[in-house]
């Protein structure tokens, strides 16, 4: 696992052993980035579910202003990856439940323009995150989602807030799926339920 380009290219970063922790692959991250292009530049960045941190570490790297970056079980690779790509002074770290960090920021006023979602796959934690999202007060008006989930998952959660602009399937095992936050709720979906983004 690598940071791909910007400002750390090419830096290594440590995975944890031993743990059930699934970080995005490379060629998954490409790819995503790739999708996302300047959009996460100038921007407030949160990272759940962070494992390593790729994800997170990636857009600041890429040009974003800050990252949360929140795992209950890896802090400690969080905190190390993040001065190894010496990104830490752009960095906060939140070692606690995901949901309970949240609700904590959200009470404090904070606003992120980026979440990425990518927990284990099969548990049911990315449509819970993606339901109380829709419904917080922690997303910037326009803000993106993105949801990394098992090629199989499908069961997107009814949403007031959130329209989804692309889906993107990689082999039979992953997708990402990539939302935008209206603060005064969306129209109905279109028929096929997606508009793809500009690549940039």
């Amino acid at each position: 696992m690598r940071i791909i380009t910007g400002s750390a290219r090419g830096c290594n970063l440590k995975t944890p052993k031993g743990m059930n922790t699934r970080p995005t692959s490379d060629r998954v991250k490409e790819s995503l980035f790739s999708i996302l292009g300047r959009e996460v530049v100038g921007k407030n960045i949160m990272d759940i579910f962070a494992g390593t941190g790729g994800l997170g570490l990636e857009a600041l790297s890429r040009g974003a202003e800050h990252a949360c970056l929140v795992d209950k079980a890896t802090a400690d690779i969080l905190k190390y990856n993040a001065e190894h790509t010496h990104l830490s002074d752009k960095t906060e770290i939140f070692k606690g439940d995901v949901f309970a960090v949240m609700q904590r920021l959200a009470a404090q006023g904070r606003k992120f323009d980026v979440v990425f979602c990518d927990p284990p796959y099969h548990l049911g934690l990315w449509e819970r995150a993606l339901s109380w999202l829709d419904t917080s007060q922690l997303l910037a008006e326009d803000a993106l989602v993105i949801v990394e989930m098992g090629g199989d998952e499908n069961d997107i959660p009814a949403l007031s807030h959130m329209r989804l602009l692309r889906n993107q399937k990689y082999g039979k095992t992953t997708q990402i799926y990539i939302f935008e936050y209206k603060t005064a709720g969306i129209e109905p979906p279109v028929a096929d339920g997606a508009a793809d983004m500009e690549d940039e």
